[in-house]
């Protein structure tokens, strides 16, 4: 039985190569057209409060984090991933919506500008609850926090102008984007002075039938 999950993982051995430590998460992918809006949005809160100091996410951070592992033994990799793909089994295919910004904390200087995620299918939060319970099994540790899906778009620096920057974030319109969600991405982030570097590990189509 694990070995017919394992194979469903198809961890590339281009990005297998032995290391000590990898910085590793699970996430889903965005459409280019998303995330190329979420760019323009961006773009337009940087024209209206300049003089902020904000880490804007740049395109290749725009996916959305289901479980964040952190530094994890390059040997533990593959488990990982077979555990993404135990999480996918019976899941279908489904669709979510991009919509509403905000701002955490709701309280004192805004740190984070987010736009949410609305899971009206409720089958994003049964994928992370499988995807938690998997990763268990396989010996990672549980996120203790409450599911809140959403995509960052900003950290902000130092709190002078990340009240104005927050208020501009919530007043300029953002159009919903409906988002198919097809497969679960197993993902290695190098952090580097140029930017982080993000390689895809493995890939967990939904729909797979434990009848397979």
């Amino acid at each position: 039985m694990t070995d017919k999950f394992a194979l469903r993982a198809h961890c590339r051995q281009d990005v297998c190569a032995p290391s000590d430590r990898w910085r590793v998460f699970c996430a889903i992918e965005l459409p280019v057209t998303v995330r190329e809006l979420v760019l323009r949005h961006i773009s337009r809160l940087k024209d209206a409060v300049p003089d902020a100091k904000a880490s804007w996410s740049r395109e290749a951070n725009l996916h959305l984090t289901l479980k964040f592992l952190g530094e994890i033994p390059q040997a533990s990799v593959t488990d990982i991933s077979t555990a993404a793909s135990r999480a996918v089994v019976n899941i279908s295919p489904f669709s979510i919506r991009l919509e509403q910004t905000g701002a955490f904390p709701r309280h004192g200087p805004p740190r984070v500008l987010w736009i949410g995620i609305d899971d009206f299918s409720g089958k994003l939060g049964e994928l992370h609850a499988r995807l938690e319970d998997e990763s268990a099994s396989a010996g990672f540790a549980k996120d203790d926090h409450a599911f809140h899906p959403h995509l960052t778009v900003a950290r902000l620096r130092q709190p002078r102008h990340a009240r104005t920057l927050a208020e501009a974030h919530q007043q300029l319109e953002f159009k919903p984007q409906e988002i198919a969600v097809s497969e679960l991405l197993v993902i290695r982030s190098e952090l580097s002075s140029a930017g982080s570097k993000y390689t895809v590990v493995s890939r967990h189509p939904l729909g797979v039938s434990d009848k397979l």
